[in-house]
């Protein structure tokens, strides 16, 4: 039995890093595009129902409604597109992690398992990067950690 589970493990294995960090990039980032979508009409105009929901729902202790809805609503827009891309990657994952902090702890924080399963994937891409399917890779901005043949540079 032990054998067995080593070999499927094995198989495991063979699952290509890049696939796995791009699914972690794109389906939580489809999340916030799509819920920023809602909130605007056409291109990006603020529609009056976010107004709404950032003063009365959303209501966050920290910051005035009107500047959390165009923040709110910019990044859902701004910060999936840079990860679907592979663009900015961690940043852009890290912002996320940051508003589904804010969503879960001053919005709806019943939704704590929702919201832990965002803030791991994002919390995979900030840690592992974002893969070779990324911009970031073809620009030379990933780091060598993100890829294990590379080795990193001596400390000078």
């Amino acid at each position: 039995m032990t054998a067995l589970i080593r070999r499927l493990n094995g198989l495991f294995d063979q699952i290509p890093h890049d696939v796995v960090t791009l699914a972690l990039r794109i389906f939580p980032a489809m999340v916030f595009f799509q819920s920023g979508r809602t909130k605007v009409e056409g291109l990006f105009t603020i529609k009056d129902s976010t107004w709404f929901l950032f003063e009365h729902e959303y209501a966050l202790p920290i910051i005035p409604s009107n500047l959390a809805a165009v923040l709110g609503t910019t990044a859902e827009h701004v910060l999936p597109i840079l990860l679907i891309l592979g663009l900015f990657t961690r940043f852009a994952a890290l912002g996320l992690l940051g508003m589904t902090a804010v969503i879960q702890i001053f919005v709806y924080p019943g939704a704590w398992v929702t919201h832990g399963l965002w803030a791991a994937a994002f919390l995979a891409v900030v840690a592992f990067g974002p893969g070779r399917l990324s911009l970031d890779r073809m620009l030379g901005l990933d780091g060598p950690r993100a890829n294990p043949a590379l080795k990193p540079e001596p400390v000078k």
